[in-house]
């Protein structure tokens, strides 16, 4: 635990300098584009079902309400000019570097839940799963991302939590790599 813990704080500071110039770029894009906050700070169960503020550029309006996206009747009206942008490139995770840097979350490990996803939250619980960090990326989010159903999703989280090794997390981001630039598996 200790040496991912050192390996995320490095790769995090790493890739903060090195993403800065796109950070800014994406920041002053959600300002000239909508209305609101650049950033979208949402509550989300961390280990030990620990709730966390998380933040993401903002991709959707500020009325939107707050619950998964998929749970929405027309997710895309709620999308801002360049929300579809941000969502299918996976600019809008960006800002969560900042959670790894103050150890809420991981590179890799199961996505984490928004705090009112409780059907989620429970069955992670029930197999263990809220024992480790949330990811920026991890198994389930490989295998399948916004179109597993949870039970599936809990499923691929599971066999993370068996399967953890410095080697997996390597292998996981090298295919989140592979998905992000296809844009696979993101619905909005």
């Amino acid at each position: 635990m200790g040496l991912k813990r050192a390996v995320d704080f490095l790769l995090a500071v790493v890739a903060s300098v090195i993403l800065l110039v796109p950070i800014l770029v994406v920041a002053l894009c959600v300002r000239l584009t909508s209305t609101g906050p650049i950033l979208y700070w949402s509550k989300r169960v961390g280990r030990f079902n620990q709730i966390f503020l998380m933040p993401k550029f903002r991709s959707m309006r500020v009325d939107t309400p707050t619950v998964a996206t998929h749970l929405l009747e027309n997710p895309d009206r709620f999308l801002t000019p360049i929300g579809s942008f941000l969502r299918k490139s996976s600019l809008d995770e960006l800002p969560q570097l900042w959670c790894i840097l103050q150890g809420n979350m991981s590179f890799v490990g199961p996505r984490p839940a928004l705090y009112n996803q409780h059907d989620l939250i429970e069955l992670r619980t029930a197999h263990g799963v809220d024992k480790l960090l949330p990811g920026l990326t991890g198994w389930a989010q490989i295998n399948g991302r916004d179109e597993l159903p949870i039970p599936e999703k809990v499923k691929f989280d599971v066999e993370y939590l068996q399967r953890r090794s410095f080697a997996f997390d390597m292998r996981i981001l090298f295919l989140t790599a592979g998905k992000v630039i296809g844009r696979k598996g993101i619905r909005h």
